[in-house]
This record gives structure tokens, C-alpha cells and sequence, in this order.
């Protein structure tokens, strides 16, 4: 008998993450991940731009403007916007445009248009919680974010991800529909749960001229901190949000921005979704002790953008990166002149923001059209990178884990 038990225990144990896979609806049936998923996807189509009305604020300028706009249904009403849209002041002919996707906590960011269009660009900053830029609540906003992906069991376009994906393409049609923009050319950057938002949202909506997703990435579940323990079992994220489920459909030219120690988003997912595109180009850089936060202002982004629009690709590009004999190596193409190179490693393990990075100096050379950099790894190295600067600006190699 006690045999019998402890085996019907054992199957019991063994069939819980089974049980815990199928995450039943509101409805009480099964999911269909595939219809999800085609829903989600068929958000790549939008092309109508949102109707939007300009607030009367004394906070605007006359290219600078908080605006409220039409945004998608939620639980079967019409809900509205806020954002902030700007265009540069000085301006020629068609301009390049950004869609600006604030991190959790944030709102959209006056600052942060400004900011892009001090560089020539116009821009949209939006509020994803259904709140001002005030942290007041829109009568008909739509929803806050239910912490990390918690209203997975709610109808496919109700949940947070969906309105946010929607938003964003509304956005992105909005600015396209403005005279002064060039609807060719526009970009999207975001910040933390923007950077999610942002890395999901190119696997869908293939028509962005550049991406930069800032700290967030795919493959969340495996994260070992708060993402994993929300969704190990989430097979909703995992069957239908998880960004590296469409990343080889990018085909623009992305900047995957971070720092080693952000302790959100691990530097091996990061990776691994910097490494998931298989169109178009992208550019790593991983900046020690940059910090956490819904950042308005990186040279690199803007050197990033211009050089895509302006040459067809970014300013930098690895063209190879590889461990050999207890060094690492790393070849660069570049049409700035680079000026120094680092290496960034640790001996520690764990979750790579909770350990300690050290930087070191490498070597630079010039062979050609290629810039060479390499270094030796210091004794017990578990993970490295190389880094390379022109003037203000950074570019990384591949994150190497060492074995």
C-alpha cells in the first residue's frame, strides 16, 4: 500500500508542471495559442492613423504638444492616450521620426521628445497605463500593467502586452501621417518594460527603419529572479509573448543597449535575443555602471539612428568575435575612428548583475578596414566582452559565458 502511495505521489509530482502548462481562460477552456498568436500578429497591419486631439496646457510650445488620441478597445470600449508629440524647430524637407516607449513606473516624457528633437527628430513619448503624464488616470484609459505578464489568463486583447503593442503601432501610424515626416523612416526606442515592449514589437511590425530596445529582451522565463518566477509556468508568454519568438522577423538595423550590472534583465538573455535577428543589422553595447532607468539621452542612440538613415547601416558592426587560448578576440568595421578598447569580465558566478565586473585594458589595432581588438582573460574568468569607444560613443562584442 505504501508502495502504491509514494508511486501515485511520485506521478502526481512529476505531471504538476504538465497541469501547470495549460493555463485555463476566463472562459474556462483550454488556450488556443496559435489564435493568439494571430491576433497579436495581425497588429503588424495597422496603417489607419488614430484621430488626436492637442490639450490645452501651459506646458506646450508651439512644436511641442500633449496630445490625447484614440487607442485601442479595451474590454470592448474605445479608450484614449496621452502622449506628447514634437517636431524640431529647425526642420527641411521630410524628417526622420521615434516612437518613445517609457518603462515601468514611467510615463511619457516631454523630456525625452525634446531631447530627439534636438536632433532633428520628430517624435511621440505616450503614456502605456492609461494615465497623463501627471500620473492622473483617464477616465477611459486603458489598464495598468498587471505586474509581470498576470493577466495571461483575460482575453488575448485585453491583456497589458496587446494594448501596449497596439498603442505603439498607432503611434507609429500617427507620426507617419504627419506632413513633415518621412513615413519611411521611422524608429522605436524603449526603456526596461519599454525595451520588452520594444523588442516584442519588432517581430510584429516589420516597417520600423531602427529599433533600440534599452535593458528589456525575449526569453524572460529563464531569468533567474523575478522574471523565471513568474513565468517558468506562463505558457501564454512563453507560446505567444516571449519577443525571441519573432526576432528573426526583424529587419531592421537594432541597437541592443544594457549594462552587466542590470539585475532585471541578465546579460545572457540579453544576448541571446541581440543574436536572434537574421535580417538586417545589429549592434551590441553594454556600458558599465550606466544604471537603471527610463533614460531620455545616449549618444549612442542618436549616432545609431543617423548612421542607419544616413549610410543604410550603423557605424559600427562586429565582424567577428571568438575565445581562443585564453584570449578574447574581436574584429570591427567602422566609419568613425576608434580610439581605445576595453575588456569587461568577472570571475564571479550567478546571475550577472549581482556579480562584480572588472575592466582592463585591450589592445587596438588597425589592420586594413578592420579595427582588432583583443585580450587576455584574467585567471577564473566566467564571462567577458570587449569594448571599444570613439570619442563619446561605445560598441561591444558578442557576451561570451566562459566554460
Amino acid at each position: 500500500m505504501k508502495t502504491k502511495l509514494i508511486h501515485l505521489l511520485v506521478t502526481l509530482c512529476l505531471a504538476a508542471p504538465i497541469l501547470l502548462a495549460v493555463e485555463p481562460t476566463a472562459t474556462g477552456k483550454a488556450p488556443d495559442y496559435q489564435a493568439m498568436k494571430a491576433e497579436v500578429e495581425a497588429l503588424g497591419n495597422l496603417t489607419e492613423a488614430p484621430k488626436y486631439q492637442i490639450m490645452e496646457r501651459g506646458d506646450a510650445t508651439p512644436n511641442l504638444k500633449p496630445i490625447l488620441y484614440e487607442g485601442p478597445d479595451y474590454q470592448g470600449k474605445p479608450t484614449k492616450v496621452f502622449a506628447w508629440l514634437g517636431l524640431p524647430e529647425k526642420r527641411a524637407g521630410k524628417i526622420p521620426a521615434v516612437v518613445l516607449v517609457h518603462g515601468g513606473g514611467g510615463t511619457a516624457s516631454k523630456a525625452w521628445v525634446q531631447n530627439w528633437n534636438n536632433h532633428g527628430y520628430a517624435a511621440i513619448s505616450m503614456s502605456l497605463e492609461g494615465q497623463t503624464d501627471q500620473s492622473q488616470r483617464l477616465p477611459d484609459g486603458g489598464p495598468a500593467r498587471p505586474g509581470i505578464f498576470g493577466d495571461s489568463a483575460v482575453p488575448i486583447k485585453d491583456q497589458w502586452m496587446y494594448q501596449c503593442v497596439a498603442i505603439a503601432g498607432r503611434s507609429a501610424a500617427l507620426l507617419r501621417s504627419l506632413p513633415e515626416v518621412d513615413p519611411d523612416k521611422i524608429g522605436i526606442v524603449g526603456c526596461s518594460w519599454g525595451g520588452v515592449i520594444t523588442s516584442t514589437v519588432i517581430g510584429i511590425d516589420t516597417r520600423y527603419a531602427f529599433a533600440i530596445p534599452v535593458y528589456g529582451c525575449g526569453g524572460l522565463d529563464v531569468i533567474p529572479n523575478q522574471y523565471a518566477a513568474n513565468l517558468a509556468n506562463n505558457e501564454v508568454y512563453k507560446r505567444v509573448w516571449d519577443a525571441n519568438l519573432r526576432l528573426d522577423r526583424a529587419a531592421m538595423p537594432v541597437l541592443w543597449l544594457s549594462w552587466p550590472e542590470d539585475a532585471p534583465f541578465s546579460m545572457d538573455a540579453f544576448a541571446l535575443s541581440s543574436t536572434k535577428k537574421s535580417h538586417g543589422f545589429s549592434e551590441l553595447c553594454l556600458i558599465p555602471g550606466m544604471g537603471h532607468g527610463n533614460l531620455t539621452d545616449r549618444p549612442e542612440w542618436f549616432a545609431f539612428a543617423d548612421s542607419v538613415l544616413k549610410k543604410g547601416r550603423p557605424w559600427i558592426l562586429q565582424t567577428s568575435s571568438k575565445l581562443e587560448n585564453e584570449k578574447l578576440h574581436a574584429s570591427f568595421d567602422s566609419i568613425k575612428l576608434l580610439d581605445t578598447a576595453v575588456l569587461v569580465s568577472t570571475t564571479d558566478s550567478g546571475i550577472t548583475g549581482s556579480r562584480k565586473w572588472i575592466q582592463s585594458p585591450a589592445n587596438l589595432t588597425k589592420s586594413g578596414d578592420r579595427w582588432l581588438a583583443d585580450a587576455a582573460l584574467p585567471a577564473g574568468t566566467t564571462a567577458c566582452f570587449l569594448n571599444v569607444k570613439s570619442g563619446p560613443l561605445t560598441a561591444t562584442s558578442d557576451y561570451h559565458e566562459v566554460k
